[in-house]
């Protein structure tokens, strides 16, 4: 068990902390039915990896199952402020075509900070 958190250390977390953008994509109701769904899904895809392999979205958390049924498709932490993240997010091809939309909010986080291995 960790030790206790005392306000010190809350302290100096805080101060440790930087600047990142978090992403939540969503699907819209044109997704459904869209002709080229599949082929600008996979486009998208490619290009998240791609943002992710360049270090600009570090963490991508796609929101695949089938236990939600929320228009949730997934959700990204980007080392980009949020006008950065936007620019970025409007160049997306499904997002470009309709089948998704986003939204950004600005959240800090400590530099370094990485999903557990599973």
């Amino acid at each position: 068990m960790t030790a206790a958190v005392t306000n010190e250390k809350v302290r100096e977390w805080n101060q440790s902390t930087a600047p990142y953008t978090i992403m939540i994509l969503r699907r819209t109701d044109a997704f459904a039915a869209a002709a080229d769904r599949d082929k600008t899904v996979w486009a998208h895809a490619r290009r998240m990896i791609s943002l992710h392999a360049d270090g600009i979205m570090p963490i991508v958390c796609p929101c695949r199952d089938d236990r939600d049924d929320s228009d949730i498709s997934g959700v990204g932490i980007f080392a980009a402020d949020p006008d950065r993240t936007a620019r970025i997010m409007d160049e997306d091809p499904a997002v470009q075509t309709g089948l998704y939309t986003y939204e950004v909010h600005p959240c800090r986080s400590v530099p370094g900070s990485v999903l557990p291995p599973r």
